[in-house]
């Protein structure tokens, strides 16, 4: 079994997730199922049906966090030093030919999110990242052509 690095964040974030679809949405749609069921016949019954995929959703949703959670390696990030970029890191670079500077912090896959400024720790950037130093240049793949960057500053939140 692989073990998938999180963050504690990310990890409470699923755990949350877990709860809220085993104490609220589980037993909501067991008493749509319920109540359409009270409807008469089910082969035309369209909010059976609705239920029915919903509680299907819900019960895949389930399965599937709670794998992740039993394979989750919680990375505590308040341990985490050093000079070198690794899972956890926030990282200042600076775009080599725009000059443009950003911030990403590497985490695990289900926290991931662009918009945040959280890379997956199995993205081109991160990958292209991890091992190297402030000052170090990183190469990263992108759709349109390979990019540049400067690593500016590495943090550890």
């Amino acid at each position: 079994m692989q073990r998938t690095p999180m963050t504690a964040g990310g990890h409470a974030t699923l755990e949350a997730e877990l709860k809220n679809l085993k104490s609220v949405e589980r037993p909501a749609v067991i008493q749509a199922i319920s109540v359409a069921r009270e409807h008469g016949d089910l082969s035309e019954n369209a909010e059976y049906h609705a239920a029915k995929e919903k509680q299907s959703f819900i019960e895949g949703r389930i399965m599937e966090l709670e794998d992740k959670l039993s394979r989750a390696d919680v990375i505590d990030l308040s341990k985490v030093k050093g000079e070198k970029i690794v899972f956890g890191a926030t990282v200042t670079i600076i775009d080599v030919e725009s000059e443009v500077e950003s911030t990403y912090q590497i985490v695990g896959e289900d926290e991931a999110d662009i918009a945040k400024g959280k890379v997956s720790n199995t993205s081109p950037m991160a990958r292209a990242l991890i091992g190297k130093t402030v000052g170090d240049e990183a190469e990263v793949a992108a759709p349109g052509g390979a990019r540049a960057y400067e690593i500016a500053d590495v943090k550890y939140i």
